[in-house]
């Protein structure tokens, strides 16, 4: 077993490992879940022999990988995915690694980065397109404390923020209360001092363009504490090493600020919540498939694209909204969209065709995932449901141009209007009841989708499901 290694992607790992007097390199991969896992080895100890031939470590010590008696598996690095750790006391570079199956002597079906790849060379397979592009927008919170209880007799959580409305009458005691807070959905664009993070999401982006991404724009977002930074579109698999990179960037710099920032899709009630909206096309050469003279100057792959989406939304639900929590963000009144069907500018459809100039620019815009999927998974499952559009010609419908908020669920059922899952239970039901188009190419395999809705049930789904909520004391106690 040998692993071809790119000479240019290791040329570069050893010029920025020479020119940063590099000490330590940090090998990481990404789980089921999508939470990223470490180990660091000594420059001295790593040579490009172990690029060709991959690090041993024990799978059976991730969740829902390997048993014990099949444990040995082996890391294969990206040497182009290189980059310095900024948070790290010692010179360390980051390497982004792929996983490997010794005993099926291939890429292991429950890498979520193999996965990707398996869905690129797929896409190329069927003559659609070269690479497929993904632009996500990812928004986070970030708060000033965190607490928790989760016991038999008590299920607790408090959260907090000096923009949080519910501080107005609070007496802090190394400074004034000042009283410029965003208020209920009113943090859109407002400027200091009602946005308090200007300076702490300068400190972001300046270190997200330090580990090599292209960041474009940031800004407050409409809920208390809320913010997004946005990174330039890349192809699928680098599309999602980049989400990793800004979730783990982002993390830290609010740490070492004294904060705690997170990408839960709605840790606050009543005010709006977090997605990943994902920007996406199909390029094959140097044509964007996705433009023409069709709808908003879209193409007819483009249209089929949508409606193969649209049709394996309830399914791919499981992947892009993967956490319980996804659902308390998907219901009316938050700007969440929560409606299948698609619209030029509406932004409460849950596909927008933004408004663009030039070919080159066309896309589809789906906004129903939050960053609470693995990256990895979420772009392959909408890539996998878009291609299966495409060849199947897949009619997204006519679009929707009315305010789609306004309407009630009687006259969304009444219009027979589909709408997202309402539980991650129900999205993996439908996943499980729809997953054809999921296995094309083999990107997903039976036994990755059995694993996967298995590990969900247990560490998600049925542990959420058991527990009491505080507000069912308020509605049931007195029954």
């Amino acid at each position: 077993m040998a692993f071809n290694v790119n000479a240019n992607d290791f040329a570069k790992y050893e010029k920025v490992v020479a020119d940063n007097r590099i000490e330590f390199i940090d090998f990481r991969f990404t789980d089921i879940k999508g939470v990223w896992h470490h180990v660091s080895y000594t420059v001295k100890s790593i040579d490009k022999g172990v690029f060709e031939n991959g690090l041993p470590f024990d799978g059976s010590s991730i969740p829902n990988w390997q048993p014990i008696n099949k444990s040995d598996m082996i890391l294969a690095p990206d040497a182009g995915t290189v980059f310095v750790d900024p948070f790290t006391a010692d010179p360390t570079v980051v390497v982004i690694c792929d996983v490997w199956d010794i005993y099926k002597n291939q890429p292991y079906e429950n890498c979520p980065r193999s996965i990707a790849k398996k869905a690129t060379e797929y896409l190329k397979s069927t003559g659609l397109g070269d690479v497929a592009y993904f632009g996500p927008e990812n928004e986070f919170f970030v708060f000033d404390e965190l607490r928790i209880r989760d016991d038999v007799n008590c299920q607790y959580y408090e959260i907090d923020s000096e923009e949080g409305e519910w501080n107005g009458a609070t007496k802090f005691e190394d400074r004034p209360n000042t009283g410029h807070r965003p208020g209920l959905k009113g943090g859109y664009f407002p400027v200091q001092p009602i946005d308090s993070m200007v300076d702490l999401r300068a400190e972001m982006v300046k270190t997200l363009e330090a580990v090599g991404l292209d960041v474009n724009i940031n800004h407050h977002e409409v809920a208390q504490a809320q913010g997004e930074i946005g990174v330039k579109f890349a192809s699928l698999v680098e599309a999602a090493d980049n989400v990793q990179k800004l979730k783990y960037v982002i993390k830290n710099v609010a740490h070492l600020n004294g904060k705690t920032a997170t990408f839960m899709p709605k840790p606050l009630y009543g005010d709006n919540g977090s997605g990943m909206h994902c920007h996406q096309s199909i390029w094959k050469g140097n044509e964007n498939t996705f433009a023409g003279d069709k709808y908003q100057g879209l193409s007819d792959a483009a249209l089929y694209y949508t409606g193969g989406v649209l049709k394996h939304a309830q399914s791919i639900a499981a992947f892009t909204n993967a956490s319980t929590n996804s659902y308390k963000r998907l219901i009316p009144g938050f700007e969440a969209p929560s409606i299948l069907t698609y619209s030029a500018q509406n932004r409460s459809a849950s596909c927008r065709i933004p408004f663009v100039s030039g070919a080159k620019a066309k896309r589809v815009e789906f906004r129903f995932p939050d960053s609470s999927a693995n990256p990895y998974l979420a772009f392959t499952a909408q890539l996998l449901a878009g291609i299966d559009g495409i060849k199947k010609k897949i009619d997204p419908g006519k679009p929707m141009e009315m305010d789609l908020f306004e309407l009630s669920l009687d006259e969304i059922r009444e219009k027979g209007i589909q709408q997202m899952p309402h539980t991650l239970r129900e999205a993996i039901e439908c996943m499980l009841a729809n997953h054809e188009f999921l296995k094309a190419g083999n990107v997903m395999t039976e036994d990755f989708i059995q694993n996967y809705q298995h590990y969900k049930f247990k560490s998600e789904v049925w542990p959420w499901e058991g527990r009491p909520h505080p507000y069912e004391f308020k509605t049931t106690y007195s029954c």
